[in-house]
């Protein structure tokens, strides 16, 4: 099997396995920034565990997965592309001596990581361009899942969603693309570059001596990476969900869209669902890149031997 087959396939189980466990936190996310006014304004999502009973009361304990096919549409792509995608940039990256880190054969095995090793401006530049893209290309599919998570729109399925959005054109199916931009760069580069640090700290006063610490060292390293960045990107994930779910004029820039958020919520509006965010990034992270790295050392000697 190919190198980028094994990339491909290692980043969509990982995105499978993520999105599924994970949906409710991305719902209630969603539902508690897509508001339009005070907090206590009515379409305001109001605490988490309201909201929650809210959804669960009117649709029961499977409506918090309401979205879920629309989630797998965006990210089992999205996170198979992303991983390939930043494998490859990582590679050539490794080729110029101003990115590249050549750690000893010892090293690399003491680290439990079959992916190439860059210096931090590297690891910084990759995560960010690989995300940026990856996101952009599949910006229709965030709007989607974004709609199909509020309950902002009537749908009957994710093909009559698509459909919608098509119809309404290249204005809708990119709305949001340049907030997405501005949370991503940053996360995905704080994150690559806070990840691949961890790992190599954690792994050097723990150092991996099986698979299953490996996985453990990854899943730890991916979940607190998520953290840092999540908490520091996160006023530009309230902006792009607004963009991609309110209808009104006021959201249909980005500039008056962050304009609009802080007359009406001041600056705590940036940090709508921010605590929802949190909880979900790090076993999202976790998941992800535990499951991605896991699969991939499976599955790489099979191409070695």
């Amino acid at each position: 099997m190919s190198n980028v087959s094994q990339h491909l396939i290692s980043g969509a189980v990982s995105g499978f396995a993520s999105s599924i466990c994970l949906q409710p936190l991305d719902l209630l996310k969603t539902r508690m920034q897509q508001g339009d006014g005070a907090l206590k304004q009515s379409g305001h999502g109001g605490n988490i565990l309201s909201t929650a009973r809210e959804i669960m009361r009117t649709h029961g304990v499977t409506g918090l997965w309401r979205g879920t096919a629309a989630t797998l549409l965006r990210n089992v792509p999205g996170v198979a592309l992303y991983f390939t995608g930043l494998n490859y940039t990582r590679g050539f990256l490794a080729t110029s001596p101003y990115f590249a880190q050549t750690p000893s054969d010892h090293a690399r095995a003491h680290s439990g990581s079959v992916l190439p090793k860059l210096t931090k401006w590297g690891n910084l530049f990759a995560g960010a361009a690989t995300r940026v893209a990856v996101g952009a290309l599949l910006n229709p599919f965030t709007v989607l899942k974004a709609r199909y998570e509020s309950n902002l729109y009537a749908y009957d399925g994710v093909l009559s969603a698509i459909r919608s959005l098509v119809r309404a054109g290249p204005s809708e199916l990119f709305r949001g693309v340049a907030a997405a931009s501005m949370r991503d760069a940053p996360y995905a580069g704080l994150f690559v570059l806070s990840y691949e640090h961890i790992k190599d700290e954690v792994a050097s006063l723990v150092g991996p001596t099986s698979s299953a610490s490996s996985t453990a060292i990854h899943g730890f390293s991916a979940a607190s990476a998520g953290v840092v960045a999540g908490l520091a990107t996160h006023p530009f994930d309230v902006v792009k969900t607004k963009m991609q779910v309110r209808t009104e004029d006021r959201y249909h820039s980005l500039a008056r869209t962050i304009s609009t958020i802080y007359q009406r919520r001041g600056l705590s509006g940036f940090f709508d669902g921010a605590l929802l965010r949190i909880l979900r990034k790090p076993p999202n992270s976790a998941i992800a890149w535990a499951t991605y790295e896991g699969v991939l050392m499976v599955m790489r000697p099979r191409n070695t031997t």
